[in-house]
């Protein structure tokens, strides 16, 4: 039977700790999936939506990016998306009953965890200016208000148009065409907060910014190197991939920080034996310490070249450039430099060595513990560097692997959700719809909320996330949202977003990926693109969670109308109507979308094109795959301080936390709390169980506090700290970014630790 929402929230500041757990999924997995899945949606709604999840004929996962295998087991789902999709199918409802009895300023002091478990919003709200509380609006109200907002602005680049991962192809399609039209590239996403250094690194270097490899390749591979990524709880059914490759005799080297339960141990519950034993997955550790990624490479890379026959010099001499300079740099990689850098051991890089000399085709997979860095480009590069010396590029078995976070973050960026975008798309745009779109590029996420603080940001319209709590600098964040004259939030759950508002604010509800989508032609399905490039529809089954929900797609076209009017020649109504005449646009705009329709009835979907895999065609600057030769960089780590890393709880997905526990590190009903390597701790007489306020230490001389963490003695590399986001986010500077790519670095925070109030 479901449970109703918490009327209050949880005391977080005693948290409990346990031994950390070395295994991953299992019996446990299964019975904590389905518990929190009964408490939000009862037995049988559990039972008939999970069973839906990642089926042909289903609807995608709300949760992680990661693609589903040809052959589907009954359920398809990993114990983090049973919570994702229980989270959107709950029977808990937010009416405007319950804006009546919480103003904003309540709103404000709850914590995300209370918020996301109130329920599903029901009503288009509203907060006009100086009014202490939302209160319902009708829908062609809440679009006049936008209107006239929108109209009062001396430019449209005064507004700003962020996008989440879960919108749809078709949604994000229609939500840039609107902007566009409108006149600005202002179009802000989540991966500027993520994969920016990905696809910044992967275009310069290989013409593509996405992955090169699909999950077959994982299962043909001889080593798969995991970089900076915790898959046992940010991507659960990435295990099984690499149970697979196990089977089929790859070796695996885990880089990363922390140990991970997932990558040590997985047990399959999909099987018998996988429940009871399961398969170790980590052939090689080696506990780097943060930001030392670029020097490991770079090492391995001179003792790639200094090893006869390792180099595959055929394919360099035809496929690639800049292999002179790079090797000059390479050369002078130095082994103490490297050793203090990573924090490893001569022993276990020369480990590493005979691995990768032994494997033919290799994969290195990565996520946002390579991205967030100061460095982060230029560490993704060498990494590219390594596959391109052994011609671990457009192999089978082989290539570049960035595991994407949000389900369909990676399709919103294909349709053109980019405030940069190429000028080719601009043109596809400008040839099929007949209006000249915008040239100049647009603010991405760090630049609109210096803009927003700045006053040259007026309007702020998100679809989808929680980007108050997504971004970096809370406090400077949540004061620049409060400057802008209107924010708009579609969303399906209550966040702290609504609680920090403009003058003005509307959150409009929408449809969720597990319902029903009744338009005028007829009911309708959506599409996603996978982290490896597979396209395939999505098709929700429950009825709506209200009779006044708007789909995404629907919110785009009718603001446009009303923003637009008359004057617009694009047809509006009719792709709010029928879906598929959307994807005929995006079909004759995007390549490799070709006969859209058609391809995307197959039930499997379809592989989009990458040249890099596919032909071995590289369409860089110099047509051919680009070696780099940048400076080796790592955090200096001042005496009496430690590095900080921020990162997920297992029961948390980005900003959505599910509950107050992190099974597998031990930690029980409470989120503040600091990983510290008990030899640091001692160093600097932090006691386990004792309380310290983080306090961030910057060019700037601001002083950025997260006060009240528990100190936990845990296996972290030396100098190196963990805490969850996004109760760490106030530490991470504004303008502590990525060279090229300005995603926040907030996986080398340095900090000091000063004992708390709380203590």
């Amino acid at each position: 039977m479901a449970r109703k929402s918490p009327k209050g929230d949880p005391v977080q500041d005693a948290p409990q700790v346990a031994p950390v757990q070395h295994s991953a999924a299992g019996i446990p997995a299964i019975g904590h999936s389905l518990r929190m899945a009964q408490q939000q949606m009862g037995v049988r709604r559990t039972a008939l939506t999970l069973l839906r999840v990642n089926q042909k004929d289903g609807f995608d996962c709300p949760g992680c990016a990661w693609p589903e295998p040809e052959h589907r087991h009954t359920a398809e789902f990993c114990e983090n998306g049973a919570k994702a999709v229980a989270e959107e199918a709950t029977l808990r409802r937010v009416t405007p009953d319950f804006f009546a009895a919480h103003p904003v300023a309540d709103l404000a002091t709850r914590s995300g965890y209370w918020l996301g478990q109130q329920g599903r919003l029901t009503h288009p709200m509203y907060l006009a200016e100086g009014a202490e509380r939302y209160e319902p609006v009708p829908w062609e109200r809440a679009f006049d208000i936008i209107g006239e907002e929108l109209a009062a602005l001396d430019s449209p680049d005064e507004s700003v148009y962020y996008t989440s991962g879960r919108t749809s192809n078709e949604a994000a399609f229609l939500y840039q065409l609107f902007a566009r039209e409108l006149g600005t590239n202002n179009l802000p996403d989540c991966s500027n907060m993520c994969h920016e250094s990905s696809g910044s690194a992967l275009t310069e270097t290989i013409g593509v910014g996405k992955g090169s490899v699909l999950l077959e390749d994982l299962y043909k591979s001889d080593l798969i190197i995991v970089a900076g990524q915790n898959p046992g709880t940010n991507h659960p059914r990435m295990l099984s991939a690499l149970e697979k490759a196990k089977n089929n005799g790859a070796k695996i080297i885990t880089v990363n920080p922390l140990p991970e339960a997932g990558l040590e141990r997985f047990k399959n519950p999909q099987t018998p034996q996988g429940m009871l034993k399961g398969t170790a997955l980590t052939d090689l550790f080696l506990q780097i310490r943060l930001g030392g990624d670029q020097a490991l490479f770079r090492l391995l890379n001179k003792l790639i070249l200094e090893t006869d026959g390792a180099v595959d010099e055929e394919f360099v001499r035809e496929h690639t450039h800049g292999y002179e300079e790079f090797t000059e740099a390479a050369r002078t990689a130095d082994w103490d430099e490297t050793l203090a850098a990573t924090g490893l051991t001569r022993e276990n890089i020369e480990e590493a060595l005979a691995m990768v000399l032994a494997s033919k085709r290799t994969v290195v997979c990565w996520a946002m513990g390579l991205t967030q860095h100061k460095h982060a480009v230029p560490t993704i590069r060498e990494v590219v560097n390594f596959l391109l010396l052994r011609g671990n590029i457009g192999r089978p078995g082989a290539g570049v692997c960035p595991v994407r976070g949000h389900s369909n973050v990676q399709g919103d960026r294909t349709m053109g959700i980019f405030e940069r975008p190429a000028p080719a798309f601009l043109d596809a745009l400008e040839k099929e719809f007949g209006f000249a779109p915008p040239r100049e590029h647009g603010l991405d996420v760090v630049r609109a909320i210096e803009a927003l603080r700045d006053g040259k940001a007026k309007v702020f319209f998100a679809m989808g996330g929680n980007f108050v709590a997504a971004s970096p600098d809370t406090e400077v964040t949540e004061a620049a949202m409060r400057k802008a004259r209107l924010t708009v939030h579609v969303s399906t759950k209550l966040n702290r977003s609504h609680a920090v508002t403009g003058a003005r604010a509307l959150i409009l509800p929408t449809l969720g990926r597990t319902e029903r989508d009744l338009q005028g032609s007829g009911e309708q399905f959506v599409t996603v693109e996978d982290s490896m490039g597979m396209v395939h529809a999505s098709r929700g089954r429950l009825e709506p969670a209200s009779p006044h929900l708007l789909s995404e797609p629907a919110i785009v076209c009718r603001l446009a109308r009303r923003v637009l009017g008359p004057g617009s020649a694009t047809p509006w109504e009719e792709f709010e109507k029928d879906y598929a005449t959307v994807r005929d646009r995006i079909a004759r705009v995007i390549p490799g979308f070709e006969d859209f329709n058609a391809r995307v009835a197959d039930p499997a979907g379809f592989a989009l094109p990458h040249a890099p895999r596919d032909e071995r065609r590289f369409p860089t600057a110099t047509g051919k795959a680009n070696f780099t030769a940048a400076p080796v960089e790592f955090p200096a780590l001042p005496k009496g301080r430690l590095l900080l890393q921020t990162l997920r709880s297992h029961d948390q997905y980005n900003t959505t936390i599910y509950g107050l526990d992190d099974r597998y590190r031990g930690i029980k009903n409470g989120r503040r709390v600091v990983l510290v390597n008990p030899d640091d701790a001692r160093e600097l007489n932090l006691a386990d169980g004792s309380y310290a306020d983080l306090v961030s230490e910057w060019r700037d001389g601001v002083e950025r506090r997260a006060p009240g963490f528990r100190i936990v003695h845990y296996p972290t590399a030396r100098g190196c700290a963990a805490a969850y986001y996004p109760e760490t986010n106030v530490l991470i500077p504004l303008d502590a970014t990525a060279d090229t790519s300005n995603t926040p670095a907030s996986k080398s925070v340095v900090v000091r630790l000063e004992q708390s109030g709380t203590d």
